[in-house]
């Protein structure tokens, strides 16, 4: 038999609009008769009826992350760490929020989509993450979408995303650029002058930030970049492999390589050894974001760490509204570099 809002109340010796108010979380109510009514939704096994009591309410307990590839430890470390961060207290009925993982598949279409569907059920909050497509009109109906949910009393957070102006979103944003400039300042520090790099995809903010400050690396010591060395393709450990080897055809004499992630560096690595070549006595090899299995890479990797797990639980934070919003709604987090055996001097010519 179905339990009612009536039968809750009967068990916890209250109003039905007390239950309901417990539920909603919408008017304050004393401890000991929340603790009753939480008791008793519990032990019934009370369903709360979402998408009737989100008509009554701005917004339903339900919070969308919406993150490219969930395979991929980059995002599943962010979604991991946001959805810690947006249950109740005690795992009560009462006190959680739902939260439902949206798999993009790097589609822009389905971006949307996700945001559509979201917005639909009056999410309480929702949040993105990892970088943005570079494309003027889906940038345009992101935004769209963004200001509706927003509007709509939808908490927005963005993570490891650029900002986007006057949506009302709150962005958390990794220093993409800083972190690509120290890295590639940090093999031109040991001596290395030729070195390729195996960018991401070309529509993505990460890949073109992560690059824009690989070059300005180069540029401030004098290095002139060489076309031939830079592949772009897909962040995953395959597409490094090829990209490697492509790299090598294209230029031999190349003493390092820097990877768009630590993924696509452990492809580079393998690619490398199949090549006869050491690293890092013949190729110095570098990536980003240290993922957790870039320590236990042979030889371990050089790369930036971002700080995923602690700028997902933060994000969470904010949107359950248990954490303020940076000033002006956007914080910028720094990476670090974490210099480990994968890189060392250039070979002797």
């Amino acid at each position: 038999m179905t339990v009612t809002l009536a039968d809750v109340a009967a068990r916890a010796q209250v109003s039905p609009a007390t239950v309901s108010r417990v539920l909603n979380g919408n008017y304050p109510v004393a401890a000991s008769t929340r603790e009753r009514v939480l008791r008793a939704v519990d032990e019934l096994d009370y369903v709360l009826n979402g998408p009737a009591s989100s008509l009554a309410a701005a917004t339903s307990d339900l919070v969308g992350i919406l993150v490219n590839d969930i395979a991929d430890p980059f995002f599943g470390i962010m979604a991991s760490a946001i959805q810690s961060e947006i249950g109740g207290p005690g795992g009560r009925a009462g006190g959680e929020r739902l939260a439902v993982v949206c798999n993009t598949g790097g589609s822009p279409e389905r971006e949307l989509t996700y945001l559509t569907l979201l917005q639909r059920q009056r999410a309480a909050a929702v949040v993105l993450t990892g970088g943005a497509v570079e494309d003027e009109p889906h940038a345009a109906a992101v935004a769209s979408k963004l200001r509706k949910l927003a509007d709509a009393g939808t908490r927005v957070v963005l993570c490891g995303r650029p900002p986007a102006s006057d949506t009302g979103a709150i962005a958390l944003t990794f220093d993409n650029r800083g972190g690509g400039r120290e890295l590639t300042e940090h093999l031109i520090g040991l001596g290395h002058r030729r070195l390729g790099y195996i960018a991401g995809p070309e529509e993505r903010t990460t890949t073109r930030h992560r690059l824009e400050g690989h070059r300005a690396a180069l540029e401030a010591h004098g290095i002139e970049e060489d076309e031939r060395w830079t592949v772009h393709g897909r962040y995953d450990r395959q597409s490094g492999y090829e990209a490697t080897l492509e790299l090598l055809r294209r230029d031999p004499s190349l003493t390092a390589v820097v990877a768009a992630n630590d993924s696509v560096a452990l492809g580079a690595c393998a690619a490398l050894r199949d090549s006869g070549l050491r690293i890092p006595d013949d190729v110095s090899v570098a990536g980003f974001d240290d993922l957790p299995f870039s320590i236990d890479a042979v030889p371990s990797l050089t790369t930036v760490r971002l700080p995923l797990a602690e700028a997902g639980a933060r994000a969470g934070r904010i949107a359950m509204g248990r954490e303020e919003p940076p000033p002006g709604g956007i914080a910028t987090i720094r990476g670090e570099l974490m210099v480990r055996g994968s890189s060392g001097g250039p070979r002797a010519s």
